[in-house]
């Protein structure tokens, strides 16, 4: 079983040391695209136990059949289903999206996130994690990637790489993982520390067949020692 640094000095180093390896690594890594706070929001749910590319698609199917979020929160439900259908269980997505939308519109009068900007972190978190379907992964993707606001989002990947590295207690949930993981790394590279180790977990630390022969990590990884 994988060891964790005794204590968080060893835990900050390590993760310190994980970055740095990762940008040598992979290089700077840059988010898909820039999008505006409630698309983030949007794309991010329909992400939810799909891939990137059906994710996208269901997207963009969205945008292109109706002008506007306003138009989809008020839209025939099944419609919006059929749309985002590429991403699967559009069923439980496609009521959530338009719940999300008009509850955000009841409370604000629109559908302008980026007053969150101007909370401090800890509070725009608590007010979007208010609405069903929005869990700690998807707010911290829309204050990180969308209003450039600091948040560590922890994927399966992350959460599975962390682990194997010693980053994390094995019986952290992914909750947990969430502010823990923000606690190691320096908040000015919550960014591409989030994109590189996904990268790492998608094309090396395999969840069924790590290659650990290929990872830049290996001498520091506290799973690859214990082989």
């Amino acid at each position: 079983m994988p060891d964790m640094p005794k204590n968080p000095a060893e835990q900050i180093a390590l993760a310190r040391e994980v970055y740095r390896r990762l940008l040598a690594a992979f290089g700077l890594p840059a988010w898909r695209m820039a999008l505006s706070p409630v698309d983030e929001l949007v794309s991010t749910i329909l992400s939810q136990n799909t891939n990137d590319r059906n994710r996208d698609t269901a997207f963009d199917r969205l945008k292109r059949t109706f002008p506007t979020w306003e138009a989809v929160q008020d839209a025939d439900t099944q419609m919006v289903i059929e749309c985002i259908r590429p991403a699967g269980l559009a069923n439980q997505k496609g009521p959530r999206i338009q719940s999300v939308l008009r509850e955000i519109s009841s409370e604000r009068g629109n559908l302008d996130l980026n007053f969150l900007k101007t909370l401090p972190v800890e509070e725009a978190r608590s007010w979007l994690l208010r609405f069903n379907g929005v869990g700690p992964k998807t707010a911290a993707i829309v204050l990180q990637f969308s209003l450039e606001t600091p948040a560590f989002p922890v994927d399966t990947h992350i959460y599975r790489v962390s682990g194997r590295l010693g980053l994390r207690p094995q019986k952290m949930t992914v909750e947990q993982a969430h502010p823990h993981l923000a606690g190691l790394f320096d908040p000015s590279t919550y960014g591409p520390a989030h994109l590189n180790l996904i990268r790492l977990g998608r094309e090396i630390c395999l969840a069924r067949k790590p290659k650990c022969n290929l990872c830049p990590l290996m001498d520091i990884c506290s799973y690859a020692r214990s082989l």
